[in-house]
């Protein structure tokens, strides 16, 4: 998923290619899930005659400054993308256009043609992007609640420290927590503390300064590789977790020493058991706990990750989608505690039955005890009662049976 290093990649390419000059064209689309807060028309009107000034990002988000407001801001969720027509722009597995594909995609929710011809498109296949026009994006959710850039404002040695001598929760929730740094995401926070050796559920309170400072370093160290090379993972380090986090437990290695997943920060998370390990208190408390690993999918996709947008832990977007996704669920119609239905009985058991009827046991089973027992008793008195009915019925039948014999007898 785009994460900091790929949307770097599309500021670098529009400011490469489309600044100082002017939108001839705009094609938005009649999305509102993601064209939010503004017509598509109004938005395209807006664009036309236009001169791209510059790009920039903060965290995950990437805006347009134009020659005068409003300015277009993209919020790249799961699958956003900027492609730029004939000039290579990383792609990256949720992405949607490949070469051979329609121009513009389908899945194109703002596009624009340039007065030199060239054309740009953002894509989002999965529709957990957004895409704003924004007077000042830089004053208004959600660029204005991130924390500092992970590249652009990064922390010094000694604020980072101090920063985490702080927090008590654990470390991974805390990397993917954008209004404290923005722009990492689950796979560049697996990878700096595999680097780091630190265990994803580690108390960031409890780091010492050594473990600080080594965290330090591997974040600035992974995020100015992954930009150096244009967030293309194919040229990324070999020793890197990244190449085999999406694989099967079991399967997934890193320099010859198994990985294992468990849920870090609300997302399953890649880690080494054997060079990440608890350490302090954590670690008494663990060895008497059974750990829970995560799943995953049978392709070896982390199937958490299919659920959110931006994949950065406590998010209001992620806790939006989460919501939206159980909707479309329907829920968990079987919570916790509750019975199963109840297996109705075929017509043949229903007439060979001679042990009681187990539907209404098992109906009981939610009943008030006094209730029950008088429904007990009251069966009881009622199965009497047809007793003695039967009984005198059968008495009467015979005394008329021995009456019918005596008048034949005489």
């Amino acid at each position: 998923m785009p994460e900091l290093p790929e949307v770097e990649a599309a500021r670098r390419a529009i400011e490469e290619n489309c600044l100082g000059k002017k939108i001839k064209k705009a094609i938005v689309a009649n999305d509102s899930k993601v064209i939010e807060g503004v017509s598509a028309s109004d938005f395209q009107s807006s664009l036309l005659d236009k001169t791209i000034v510059s790009a920039h990002r903060k965290g995950k988000n990437l805006w347009l400054h134009l020659d005068s407001p409003p300015f277009p801001s993209f919020q790249f969720g799961m699958a956003g993308a900027i492609y730029i027509k004939g000039v290579a722009v990383t792609t990256y597995k949720r992405s949607a256009v490949k070469d051979n594909d329609e121009w513009p995609s389908k899945y194109s929710k703002f596009f624009v043609e340039l007065d030199d011809g060239l054309e740009l498109s953002f894509t989002d296949k999965r529709r957990f992007a957004r895409v704003r026009l924004l007077k000042d994006p830089t004053s208004v959710p959600p660029i204005s609640e991130l924390g500092p850039d992970a590249l652009f404002e990064p922390m010094t040695v000694d604020e980072f420290t101090e920063s985490l001598s702080k927090k008590k929760i654990a470390i991974k929730a805390l990397l993917l927590d954008q209004s404290y740094i923005s722009g990492i995401g689950n796979w560049i926070a697996d990878e700096v503390l595999y680097q780091a050796r630190i265990h994803p559920l580690q108390i960031s309170s409890s780091l010492s300064k050594e473990n600080c400072a080594t965290l330090h370093k591997c974040i600035k160290e992974v995020i100015e590789k992954a930009v150096e090379v244009g967030a293309d993972s194919s040229q990324f380090p070999s020793n890197w977790i990244f190449h085999s986090r999406e694989k099967k437990p079991g399967k997934a290695l890193v320099d010859g020493k198994i990985i294992d997943f468990i849920n870090a920060g609300g997302r399953t998370s890649a880690y080494v058991p054997e060079l990440q390990k608890l350490s302090g208190t954590q670690a008494t408390k663990a060895a008497g706990k059974p750990r829970k690993q995560t799943s995953k999918s049978k392709g070896g996709k982390d199937e958490d990750n299919d659920e959110d947008d931006e994949g950065d832990g406590p998010t209001s977007e992620e806790k939006e989608t989460t919501k939206t996704s159980k909707s479309k669920k329907g829920g968990n119609t079987r919570g916790r505690g509750k019975k199963p239905p109840m297996k109705r009985k075929s017509k043949e058991s229903d007439d060979d039955n001679s042990g009681g009827n187990d539907d209404d046991s098992s109906e009981d089973d939610d009943e008030d005890p006094k209730e029950k027992a008088g429904k007990v008793k009251s069966k009881t008195n009622t199965s009497n009662k047809q007793a003695k009915t039967a009984k005198t019925s059968e008495q009467t039948v015979s005394n008329r049976n021995s009456k019918k014999l005596k008048k034949r007898v005489k």
